[in-house]
């Protein structure tokens, strides 16, 4: 079977909700990503096999984003391209898919990204109400954001409340949680200060009113941040003995990823050369209330396939959906597979998560990708993992190996 390469990895700096690039779209954030990626691969367009996009809230997009995406990365009309839809999953899914679609000899070049403007997911009036005329009374308007991007279907409330459940089964502290979110602002501020993400991030040109900016670093990240500003913050989603907090959770973020991946054969073919091996990838399921632990059975899906043991993992992406939910895993495993929690976090998000970068749904899974990979290689790393959480109660991760 043939061994999977990357061969680009590129993202667009992260915007803040209504930030920087709340003007623009999803799609038009993904094409900006796959550009730079098929440009720093040296990858001509007509030879991929298609391009897979993953999107969490497509309401309002148009039809289509990843089609969008493609063509407006100058892809050709002949090159497929599709959009999926695994939550949080969603940018790691394609990767997954696009490695899937190789090893089964079904295409040899695939682009994978992911993409998310969370600023611009709209308010709807949900059922079937206007189209079945409304003759009176008050319609009132659902926030798609929230409704089909940050709510647990099966229990009707937050994702901030699996949160707080995972936190209440490991048996975590509010001090724990601030800690853990501070140290990840300060991880990202240090990794910007030092030119860190400057190889992974591709520039954005933002215009409006005919005033054109160019975003080239992450907003969301806080230098002020402090433990005593996060020790103010009142629980967000449990208000009787809630530690979970705006400031020691993800953020609602505006950004894309793109991956190119290819085969043995596409790499000889095309001269291309190659970042890293993707060795495995697994999904997994569990509870939808305790959503953020699904990472737990997915790494060690991964690993086992990999034919490898944590011990073997020089670098970690973990995505911070929470900080309860990311120390949930983290202890879950070191319980698990019969390590040190602070070993498993020593190696884990060197550059800070996503409570401090932010957390574009679509994008983040292909995101967290991307910056184990540069950081591998800045390391040289021999073996790196990443991993999500993902809404509904699943878990992804995949496995790579420095070349």
């Amino acid at each position: 079977m043939s061994k999977v390469y990357i061969v680009a990895a590129k993202r667009t700096p992260i915007g803040s909700f209504n930030g920087a690039l709340k003007s623009v779209s999803a799609a038009q954030l993904a094409a900006t990503a796959i550009k730079a990626a098929l440009e720093e691969a040296k990858v001509a367009p007509e030879h991929l096999d298609e391009v897979i996009l993953g999107n969490v809230v497509g309401a309002g997009q148009g039809m289509g984003p990843g089609r969008q995406a493609a063509l407006y990365a100058g892809v050709p009309n002949e090159v497929p391209a599709y959009t999926l839809n695994m939550v949080c999953g969603s940018g790691m899914k394609a990767v997954m898919d696009a490695a899937a679609h190789i090893k089964a000899g079904d295409a040899d070049l695939v682009v994978a990204a992911g993409a998310e403007n969370m600023s611009q997911i709209p308010f709807c009036v949900p059922g079937s109400s206007i189209r079945d005329g409304q003759k009176m009374g008050n319609l009132q308007l659902s926030d798609l954001l929230i409704a089909d991007g940050l709510t647990d279907v099966f229990n009707n409330y937050h994702m901030g409340v699996t949160a707080e459940n995972v936190v209440e089964k490991v048996g975590l502290t509010r001090e724990q949680q601030d800690n853990f979110a501070l140290a990840s602002q300060q991880k990202a501020v240090a990794a910007i200060e030092q030119g860190k993400f400057v190889q992974e991030i591709v520039p954005v040109e933002v215009t409006v009113r005919r005033q054109t900016t160019v975003v080239d670093t992450d907003e969301y990240p806080k230098a002020d941040a402090s433990i005593e500003g996060l020790a103010k913050l009142r629980p967000a989603f449990k208000a009787e003995g809630g530690s979970v907090t705006a400031g020691n959770a993800s953020g609602i973020n505006d950004g894309a990823s793109a991956i190119i991946v290819a085969s043995e054969a596409a790499v000889a073919k095309y001269g291309l050369t190659p970042l890293a091996e993707i060795e495995s990838y697994a999904q997994a399921g569990i509870a939808p209330e305790i959503m953020g632990l699904g990472p737990v059975p997915a790494v060690q899906k991964a690993l086992v396939k990999a034919e490898l043991s944590i011990n073997d993992i020089g670098l970690f992406e973990f995505n911070e959906a929470f900080a309860g939910q990311a120390l949930g895993v983290l202890h879950q495993l070191a319980d698990d597979l019969d390590v040190q929690v602070e070993d498993l976090a020593e190696r884990s998000n060197v550059n800070g998560g996503a409570i401090a970068l932010g957390h574009p749904l679509g994008a983040s899974g292909n995101r967290i990708i991307v910056s184990l990979l540069h950081e591998m290689r800045r390391r040289g790393t021999e073996h790196g993992l990443a991993t999500l959480c993902v809404g509904g109660g699943m878990g992804t991760a995949i496995v790579l190996k420095n070349v």
